[in-house]
C-alpha cells in the first residue's frame, strides 16, 4: 500500500466553519480591535452578531469563520490578549444550536396573482409580517442554506429587498462556559486574600 502524504497534509489543514464566542465588557473600539485580529491573519468573517449575554454587564460576540482548527485556536488566543475581553471559545456547528433570521420583500401583486408564494411560505415554515399595496414582507428563521433556498424560490417573483442576520448561537453545554471560568477565577482571587 502506498501512502499519499500530500493528501494527509491537505486533510490536516482542511478549512471548516467555526463559531467563535467572545465575552467582553462593553467598551468603545473593542469591535475594531477584535476584527483586526482576523484581518491580520487574512481570515474573512462570515457572520458577526453582538448582544448582551445572560451575565449582567457582559456582552457576547458570535463570530463565524471558515478556517483550519489550528488557525482558529491561534485567533482565539490573540483575541483573549485584548484588554476588555474576558474569555473566548471556539465551537464547531455540531457543538452549538444556532439560527439566523431573514427578511424578504416581494411585490404584493405576486401574492395575489396565484397561491404559489403562500405555498412557499407555508412549506418553508416562514411567516408574513406585513402586507401593503406595494409589497409583502416575509420572515424566515433557520440556517443559511434554508434562508438562501427560500430567497431563490421567492426571487422568481422578483425579490425587492433581502437581508439575513448574523448567526445567533448557544452551546450545547448545560451552562455558559464563561460562568464556569468566572467562578474559577473568583475562587482563585479569593484564595489569594
Amino acid at each position: 500500500m502506498i501512502l499519499d502524504t500530500h493528501n494527509l497534509k491537505s486533510n490536516k489543514k482542511m478549512k471548516q466553519e467555526y463559531n467563535i464566542t467572545v465575552f467582553t465588557e462593553n467598551h468603545i473600539g473593542l469591535l475594531t480591535r477584535i476584527t483586526i485580529v482576523f484581518t491580520r491573519r487574512k481570515v474573512n468573517i462570515e457572520s458577526l452578531t453582538v448582544s448582551e449575554s445572560a451575565i449582567p454587564g457582559v456582552f457576547k460576540f458570535t463570530i463565524v469563520i471558515k478556517s483550519t482548527k489550528e488557525q482558529t485556536i491561534k485567533i482565539v488566543g490573540q483575541i483573549e490578549k485584548q484588554i476588555d475581553v474576558l474569555k473566548a471559545f471556539y465551537h464547531t456547528n455540531d457543538e452549538i444550536i444556532y439560527q439566523e433570521i431573514a427578511l424578504y420583500k416581494v411585490p404584493t401583486e405576486a401574492l395575489y396573482d396565484s397561491d404559489t408564494i403562500e405555498k412557499m411560505v407555508r412549506k418553508a415554515s416562514a411567516r408574513i409580517l406585513e402586507i401593503t399595496r406595494e409589497y409583502v414582507v416575509i420572515e424566515k428563521t433557520g440556517h443559511t442554506e434554508e434562508t438562501q433556498a427560500l430567497f431563490e424560490e421567492l426571487n422568481k417573483f422578483k425579490v425587492l429587498q433581502f437581508i439575513r442576520s448574523g448567526r445567533v448561537a448557544l452551546t450545547r453545554d448545560p451552562i455558559e462556559r464563561l460562568s464556569e471560568f468566572l467562578r474559577e477565577r473568583d475562587a482563585f482571587l479569593n484564595s489569594m486574600d
